[in-house]
């Protein structure tokens, strides 16, 4: 399972995550309890639920599985049900969204089958994706080219040795670390983010040296034939130090912070570049 696996699904404009596992898509099930409920706390609300339906309870082994799911921060494992056991966790929700949720889940079903017939549909739709949350597409082009350059980056970590996710995780933190001089914990505290992807509140320019840091680490670990998460962990701080280079180098010549607060909770990212462009 890679990265290119895991995607993420808008319905009503809150996002779900969804895995592709046995040809099949599994949806984050943390992520359905929330779009339906409103609950700040998915993860009790889900316990909560089996102790109030034993039925559910009883056969909750055979509808979930924990599964891989790619973050900004690495594989992380979490409980996924396909469509099957969506609908039957949804029959156990009191809520006036369930019936247009079970429409969705219908549709993304039909466009998975798509999307074998034909990949180029994934990107296509990725992109559609990030354009209706107000994304400019020079940006969308960026992340999509940043998604990318992380999988194949992971790809070369676990041919080589990482398993874990939390091997992933420090790997991860590595190059943040050595590109912007934060983890991605604490580039996720400065922006206000709680929940929500890093990169997808990223600037351009953060983009750029994001994928510049790991890109810079796939190269050296492939040159240095890295084997072993020690070797591993070296590359991409090697990796993530050349980003960091370019990116002090370019700050001091412009006179301008690459690392921002900026987000784009409140406002898409191509309204907030109207904005700037029009003070300047």
């Amino acid at each position: 399972m890679n990265s290119e696996n895991t995607k993420i699904a808008l319905f009503k404009g809150k996002e779900i995550r969804k895995v592709i596992y046995n040809n099949k898509w599994w949806f984050v099930i943390e992520d359905v309890v929330w779009v339906l409920t409103d609950s700040k706390d998915p993860k009790q609300y889900i316990q909560r639920m089996k102790q109030r339906n034993p039925e559910l309870k009883k056969g909750w082994v055979q509808i979930v599985h924990t599964l891989e799911i790619f973050t900004s921060g690495g594989k992380q494992k979490m409980l996924c049900a396909n469509t099957e056991g969506i609908f039957r966790i949804i029959q156990s929700i009191p809520s006036p969204k369930a019936e247009p949720f079970k429409r969705w889940l219908a549709k993304v079903g039909y466009e998975r089958i798509q999307e074998i017939e034909d990949p180029e549909l994934a990107t296509k739709r990725t992109r559609d994706l990030y354009k209706a949350k107000g994304y400019s597409d020079d940006w969308i082009e960026k992340r999509i080219r940043g998604i990318a350059i992380r999988e194949e980056l992971t790809d070369e970590w676990k041919n080589r040795g990482a398993r874990e996710q939390r091997d992933y995780s420090i790997l991860t933190a590595e190059i943040s670390k050595a590109t912007f001089g934060l983890t991605p914990a604490q580039y996720k505290d400065m922006k206000g983010l709680n929940r929500e992807n890093l990169r997808d509140h990223m600037t351009d320019l953060e983009l750029i040296f994001n994928m510049l840091g790991e890109a810079s680490t796939t190269e050296i670990t492939r040159n240095k034939d890295a084997q072993g998460f020690p070797k591993l962990k070296k590359a991409a701080h090697a990796g993530g130090e050349v980003a960091g280079n370019a990116r002090k180098e370019l700050e001091r010549k412009s006179g301008r912070k690459i690392v921002t607060k900026k987000n784009y909770l409140q406002k898409p990212e191509n309204k907030i570049q109207i904005e700037e462009d029009k003070r300047s």
